[in-house]
């Protein structure tokens, strides 16, 4: 289970790497560091930063195989920092997606104070997906922009940036 893929990129959350370099290893305890710095899209410098610091706190070993090849062991301090870790990734994923619904409810509920079922939703990714898949639950029929422009249909709009929502109800005057 990687956390973070290439095309999502890191960001400053150590834990977050740490878990995928220990999840990783432990898939492939003979993998290099080349390998693990490819498969997350990091340097290989920051892969060995993260290597030597798990084995300082004592959560993973390596063993010499030969001149070149080693092999990461993880200790049982390692897994149960992998447990802990994935654990409170889980946790703080679960608030993030309570966050959102909570912000695209609230959203809804303006949309349907002024009168409408239907929205366009722009933003793309797991953001919009919660937020798309909340609206059809709340029984908002979700539009895309082009179908709207091409039925000249006047609909709020709401724009994702981020974790934030923006939303824009048309103005009835024009």
């Amino acid at each position: 289970m990687t956390i973070l893929s290439p095309d999502q990129g890191y960001d400053d959350n150590e834990d977050l790497k740490d878990l995928d370099i220990l999840e990783l290893l432990e898939e492939n305890p003979n993998s290099t560091q080349a390998v693990l710095a490819n498969k997350l899209g990091v340097a290989v410098g920051t892969i060995n930063w993260h290597v030597k610091h798990l084995v300082d706190k004592g959560y993973l070993k390596i063993q010499r195989l030969e001149r070149r090849k080693l092999k990461y062991i993880i200790t049982p301090e390692g897994l149960a920092l992998r447990t802990r870790l994935a654990v409170d990734y889980i946790h703080s994923s679960f608030q993030l997606y309570r966050l959102l619904r909570q912000r695209m409810k609230s959203v809804l509920d303006q949309c349907s104070e002024a009168h409408y079922s239907a929205l366009i939703l722009n933003g793309d990714g797991d953001v919009a997906e919660i937020c798309r898949l909340t609206g059809i639950e709340q029984g908002f029929k979700i539009i895309d922009q082009k179908t709207a422009a091409q039925k000249e249909m006047k609909l709020p709009v709401v724009d994702i940036q981020g974790l934030k929502l923006f939303l824009t109800i048309p103005d009835d005057s024009k």
